[in-house]
């Protein structure tokens, strides 16, 4: 756990400059920044979840693991559901009537 720790310390700059550079990339294409920061955040949800899965596994804790991803993928849909009603919203508008 403390290697793993240590590790994802080492790569919090990296991990600055990618979201920056996609901040960056979403004003120059005038996204909505909320988007950006929700699509950020599934991101995160997803990669803490993995973390925490794969240390219960190590511990010899399956089922645990297992309901962490579980949880971690419903947290996932939960956040993506603005994201999908706009874009069905937007190509519901580009279909002709």
């Amino acid at each position: 756990m403390f290697v793993g720790c240590t590790i994802f310390l080492f790569l919090v700059d990296k991990i600055y400059e990618i979201i920056h550079m996609l901040e960056k990339l979403a004003v120059n294409a005038q996204v909505n920044l909320v988007y950006v920061e929700t699509i950020l955040k599934i991101i995160g949800i997803a990669y803490i979840a993995e973390f925490a899965a794969q240390i219960t596994k190590d511990a010899g804790q399956g089922a645990i693991a297992s309901k962490i991803e579980l949880a971690g993928k419903i947290l996932i849909l939960a956040m993506a559901i603005p994201i999908l009603t706009v874009m069905i919203e937007t190509i519901i508008k580009l279909i002709p009537s």
